[in-house]
């Protein structure tokens, strides 16, 4: 850039000495210019910006996943100025290459193997021989689902909610990321149906609180379908 400056000012000078034209001539000339750079200046400066974005940044390739603000889209073309996504409804977003220069972009496509998390609760009272009992099978689970699952996933317990509930978290990891979201989902369901089955399986459950609930008045009663377990007096 600095020899491109140096070369017009040695011309510009060389033109003088030699009077093959005039300072009105570069007056003019410079007028022009001015006028031509207040009129396609900002266009120009988008259009280079663009062209960075895409040949030197280059975030992502028409196909992959990629997350803008928070919605996930898939890249479905590539312009100089703009880019289209297809959202998860199939509607297209049309995005300025200037302006996501500016963002964060998360690409799926490109990222390595994922995890995952599932988030449950269980009883307070249940007991630690049923909690180990669970962590082992839905260890085994997923070591024997090796195609879908990576070994050794993390079973910790979080919390301690109101006094009657345990917070429990899974953290695990795909042997894929998540640019086919719909197979990440078909595997997570898996392994969720299967933890279903786990605790009816070993009777784990969560129960709410008990509620006291007194009655003061009540309509007299004229149904005599009751439940069995009610009883009335008069």
């Amino acid at each position: 850039m600095l020899n491109i400056v140096v070369g017009i000012l040695i011309l510009v000078i060389w033109l003088l000495i030699l009077k093959i034209t005039t300072t009105h001539f570069f007056v003019f000339l410079g007028s022009q210019l001015l006028l031509v750079v207040f009129m396609f200046g900002n266009t120009c400066k988008t259009t280079f910006e663009a062209i960075i974005f895409l040949f030197v940044m280059h975030p992502f390739d028409v196909g992959d996943r990629c997350e803008i603000d928070g919605v996930q889209m898939v890249v479905e073309e590539m312009n100089i100025l703009t880019t289209i996504f297809l959202r998860y409804d199939n509607q297209k977003i049309i995005y300025p290459n200037s302006v996501l220069a500016t963002k964060p972009i998360s690409n799926y496509y490109r990222s390595p193997d994922m995890g995952d998390a599932i988030d449950f609760c269980i009883h307070v009272g249940t007991p630690v021989e049923k909690i180990s009992m669970m962590k082992e099978k839905i260890m085994g689970y997923i070591v024997n689902k090796s195609d879908h699952w990576y070994p050794d996933p993390m079973i910790v317990l979080r919390d301690v909610e109101d006094m009657n509930r345990l917070k429990i978290s899974l953290w695990l990891s795909h042997r894929m990321n998540h640019q086919d979201m719909g197979e990440r989902w078909a595997r997570r369901a898996l392994l969720v149906e299967e933890m279903i089955k786990i605790f009816r399986e070993l009777d784990i459950e969560y129960r709410m609180l008990p509620l006291d609930v007194n009655v003061r008045n009540m309509p007299s009663v004229t149904s005599t379908r009751l439940p069995s377990t009610w009883s009335f007096s008069a």
